[in-house]
């Protein structure tokens, strides 16, 4: 699209922007957030069937020691059911997590993409491929924030490590005397403790990001004034050719409402600026309807009509702004006006019947 003299894009997008770059899969997402929550999940669950997983590891591993000292040979079968144990202490072990990390990101990523899915994210693109492009993106506003983050996680683990390890060192000469499963799970608990408090700065920094995400794609989707001008006339038509089709249409209107004048029962006018004409016909309408009205030029050309074929003509002013005012084309008079019409199309009828008497 053109821009405007300056270039520059100072305009939010609209929403028909919004919609064609969702179209492109170019969609508001922040990785961070759903790292943090996968990393939560797989904390959370671990810490829940701990127990049941080295439990079940243990069982496994002292299961498989005792067969190598009891099995001679190992028949095909054997490798057979050998292998179903394995899948059996894998899928304890690892789809829990595995499963509830997945889970977690697929949610995260659908609650922030509004379930989007659109194969031209998939599409190559050659500027992708672009060594020039990846040095501008490696110095863009997105690619030091993604230094900066990077950055702070190395310091803040290193810096809760270091607060947990130093503390929990002491311990382990403890250990030593230790069972094994109480030296395990005396290691969980440590290391559970210090993942809880990576987590909480974690999701600070996941938070910061996400704002930042918000900010960084609202900005790229800025557009210039006359980006917005060229989308308006795609979208709602060029102002010019809507004008003239305007144009056109109102001067069809009128045509349609001057072949009307003729078959009006009566023309109120007040004086020169204001002529509505009308027609009661009890068959077809409860009231009377009017049938033409027009300011001015307008309404001169109806009294003109009206005079060349005979219709007859009133001042009323009070009336005739009111009739112009109140009513449209085609459309039946208030009740209001009721009692004044009625009283000049008596009139009218009245002349009329007069003038087929004669």
């Amino acid at each position: 699209m053109a821009q405007n003299s300056s270039g520059e894009k100072t305009e939010q997008a609209t929403p028909k922007r919004k919609t064609d770059e969702r179209k492109k899969g170019n969609v508001f997402l922040s990785q961070e957030l759903v790292t943090v929550a996968t990393m939560l999940v797989s904390f959370v669950v671990l810490r829940a069937l701990g127990s049941t997983i080295f439990g079940q590891i243990q069982y496994s591993v002292r299961d498989f020691i005792q067969l190598t000292a009891t099995m001679e040979s190992v028949s095909p079968e054997d490798v057979s059911k050998l292998f179903i144990k394995g899948c059996i202490t894998f899928a304890i072990g690892v789809l829990p997590v595995a499963l509830g990390c997945s889970l977690a990101a697929v949610v995260l990523t659908l609650a922030q993409t509004k379930f989007l899915f659109s194969s031209k994210s998939f599409a190559f693109k050659a500027n992708r491929m672009s060594p020039l492009n990846g040095i501008r993106n490696l110095f863009s506003m997105r690619g030091i924030m993604e230094l900066v983050k990077s950055i702070l996680k190395i310091l803040l683990l290193s810096v809760v490590a270091w607060n947990v390890l130093s503390g929990w060192a002491g311990q382990l000469p403890r250990m030593i005397d230790m069972q094994v499963g109480a030296a395990f799970a005396d290691i969980c608990d440590t290391s559970f403790s210090m993942a809880m408090q990576i987590s909480v700065l974690f999701v600070a920094l996941a938070a910061f990001d996400y704002l930042f995400q918000w900010w960084d794609y609202n900005k790229k989707l800025r557009m210039t004034k006359q980006e917005v001008k060229e989308e308006y006339k795609e979208t709602e038509g060029d102002p010019q050719v809507k004008g003239a089709i305007k144009d056109r249409q109102q001067a069809m209107s009128r045509k349609r409402m001057m072949q009307n004048v003729p078959n009006a029962d009566v023309v109120i006018r007040n004086p020169t600026h204001v002529a509505v004409a009308i027609r009661y016909d009890p068959k077809k309408a409860s009231a009377p309807v009017v049938v033409a009205k027009g300011l001015d030029s307008l309404a001169l050309r109806i009294v003109k009509v009206a005079e060349e074929n005979g219709v007859y003509i009133t001042e009323n002013v009070p009336l005739a702004r009111g009739l112009y005012a109140a009513v449209d084309l085609d459309q039946e008079i208030p009740e209001k006006y009721y009692k004044t019409v009625a009283e000049v199309l008596a009139f009218v009828y009245k002349l009329k019947k007069k003038d087929l008497n004669r």
